[in-house]
């Protein structure tokens, strides 16, 4: 079991496209530049465990995108579809140059519109444990959060629901000031607000289905093979579809970027390192 705290994972906040975003940056120029995209229902900090070993491989930028992590939201953005376009616009604002994205969870679905909507964009894709399969399958607590009026998500403790979604982390142990980011990240009504995102998946995800097969961007699909939340046919569908793809399954649960930091590390590392250029 592991505990992280990187006391060099400095936060800042910039406007994008008219927005208030939270970012960090790794210190340095690489030759390569990665934007990593905050999951959900966690924020920017949920790559702190990984942070010092893809700085070494890459210039890095994460973001909280709108709506999600300390962002300002923009009732607009809260689909994959909107949101993709937010992604290039977020790519361009840094000036980063033919990026790799890095986008777990919800940022899956988003990455991958981007990416069809805009090739030779992005260098590389790394997903997974996001929702992607048509049908939907869906798990657990996010099933119900998708299923659930929006006023009994409102009426609900949002620190509540935000611990019930990490208590599925088994092997790390997350440092309170990183826990207090999440809960706060979604205070008030920002929790009940950032599930339209999801409520957009039976529009979109239908429309991203016929779009997988003519993405040319090389993808690394990584899913947990314990995941309940987003089961690892998210990641089957994306492998059976996407032409440039590889697909594995770590010993974790959802959280896998956070929950098997070490694993995530070494594939998205190896990945940027060579294995992506394979499949160009």
């Amino acid at each position: 079991m592991t505990t992280w705290l990187n006391a060099s994972f400095q936060m800042q906040f910039r406007v994008i496209g008219g927005l208030t975003v939270r970012f960090a940056q790794s210190r340095g120029q690489g030759q390569e530049h990665a934007l990593l995209l905050s999951p959900w229902p966690e924020s920017l900090l949920a790559f702190e465990p990984v942070w010092s070993r893809l700085a070494e491989h890459a210039h890095l930028v994460a973001i909280d995108l709108p709506g999600f992590g300390h962002s300002q939201r923009d009732d607009a953005l809260l689909s994959p579809r909107a949101m993709s376009e937010f992604i290039t616009a977020a790519a361009g604002a840094f000036g980063l140059e033919h990026p790799h994205l890095i986008a777990p969870g919800t940022g899956t679905a988003a990455a991958l519109f981007a990416a069809a909507r805009h090739p030779g964009l992005l260098r590389s894709l790394v997903v997974g444990g996001g929702a992607a399969a048509v049908p939907l399958q869906l798990g657990g607590l996010l099933r119900d959060w998708v299923d659930a009026p929006e006023d009994a998500l409102r009426a609900a403790d949002p620190r509540q629901s935000v611990a019930s979604a990490l208590a599925s982390m088994k092997r790390s142990v997350t440092p309170e000031a990183v826990l207090d980011d999440y809960l706060t990240s979604y205070q008030g009504n920002r929790f009940a607000s950032s599930v339209r995102y999801l409520r957009a998946y039976p529009a979109d995800l239908p429309v991203l289905a016929d779009l997988l097969p003519q993405i040319r961007t090389p993808v690394r699909i990584i899913a947990g093979a314990h995941d309940t939340t987003v089961p690892p046919a998210n990641a089957e569908f994306l492998a059976q579809r996407l032409p440039r793809s590889t697909f594995h399954l770590i010993d974790a649960g959802h959280f896998t970027w956070e929950d098997a930091a070490d694993d995530y590390a070494a594939l998205v590392t190896s990945w940027w390192s060579g294995d992506h250029r394979r499949l160009s």
